[in-house]
């Protein structure tokens, strides 16, 4: 059912952003076609809204139609030495992953912890502590709007990046129904994190298990503020509100230059093509933005300078303008323009030509 003027900050782990004009709950994937008709033939824009968890949306609100993913389903299939899940897009990413790894199952385990549905793992090329959905990803079920068409994409026609694909380029194309992803039986965890490598070697375990490696990326985003944990003052946000720079050779060099004494222990990791990623973290700090800054109801969180918090009462457009902020200290200290990483609902990122 339809309803309309439905406030949307409770759907936000921001706790921020105004009603929708409209708004529906799907359950299943016929749902989902309907509502999209619905709005088609209102010519009404649509949002797609899962866990909220990578949302920012306008005070004003969204001006359209909201479809709420509510879809269920989870199938694990082995064959041999292999293993294969299917998630429908309204699943509960963490209790994914904490059913495979309780299986045995190897390939998601460093993604512990990430807040939101499956859904918007393909969108977004989801990745934390060394691991990324694409590297597991075997196909993703979508509809395609306009043709009502269902279609089974592969890796390659999802044209996967660092926190990028076609379904993030293309935004209004295709609806995520379902993931399949191809899992390992037995598997070792994955340890390319060094801060995850480290704290598994701390605790004395010779050969850490999948749960070990789970347990431990939860221990590291708690103490990160990264959960989402009640009673944490620095749970409502998105995560990472900007991505790692990915730069030229010469550009990373100039960073280091102009961290000058700090630039010896500047982290970054190569990105192939002779590009370099760079850590946002470490540049909004040395860019004298400190964990804890405060803008009245929105700030920096006093445990992770890459995730921007609110308090409480605060607005969007004050979330926005402190975002505009570090990302203009740090252009200005380093010549690297951040990126955002959450999806705008309603307003737009680019403020100005800067």
């Amino acid at each position: 059912m339809i309803r309309d003027g439905v406030p949307l900050a409770p759907f936000t782990t921001l706790e921020l952003g105004g009603p929708a004009r409209h708004f529906v709950d799907v359950p299943d994937e016929a749902a989902v076609v309907e509502a999209l008709r619905w709005a088609d033939g209102r010519k009404l824009p649509v949002a797609i809204l899962g866990g909220g968890s990578n949302m920012v949306v306008s005070d004003a609100g969204f001006d359209g139609l909201v479809v709420r993913i509510a879809t269920r389903g989870l199938r694990f299939e082995l064959s041999g030495g292999d293993a294969e899940v299917t998630a429908a897009a309204g699943e509960p990413w963490d209790a994914l992953v904490a059913e495979s790894v309780g299986r045995g199952l190897g390939g998601l385990e460093c993604l512990s912890g990430i807040p939101g549905l499956v859904g918007a793992t393909p969108i977004q090329n989801v990745g934390a502590y060394g691991q990324e959905v694409a590297e597991t990803i075997r196909s993703v079920r979508v509809l395609e709007r306009g043709t009502w068409q269902t279609r089974q994409l592969s890796p390659e026609a999802c044209g996967f990046g660092y926190r990028d694909s076609n379904f993030k380029r293309e935004p209004t194309r295709f609806v995520v129904l379902a993931v399949s992803f191809g899992l390992v039986p037995g598997a070792a965890p994955v340890l390319r994190y060094r801060e995850l490598a480290e704290s598994l070697a701390g605790g004395g375990q010779a050969a850490p298990t999948l749960a070990d490696a789970r347990a431990t990326v939860l221990a590291l985003r708690a103490g990160k503020s990264m959960l989402g944990a009640a009673g944490d003052p620095n749970r409502r946000s998105v995560g990472s509100f900007f991505t790692n720079p990915i730069v030229e050779a010469a550009a990373a060099e100039a960073v280091v230059v102009r961290a000058g004494d700090e630039g010896a222990g500047m982290p970054r990791w190569p990105a192939g093509n002779g590009r370099v990623k760079l850590s946002a973290g470490w540049l909004i700090e040395r860019a004298g933005v400190a964990k804890g800054l405060r803008r009245g109801s929105v700030g920096v969180s006093s445990a992770h300078a890459l995730a921007l918090v609110h308090h409480g009462g605060g607005t969007t457009a004050a979330l926005i303008a402190l975002a505009w902020e570090i990302r203009e200290a740090v252009r200005m200290r380093f010549g690297v323009t951040l990126v955002p990483e959450p999806t705008f609902v309603g307003v737009a990122w680019n403020l100005d030509a800067g």
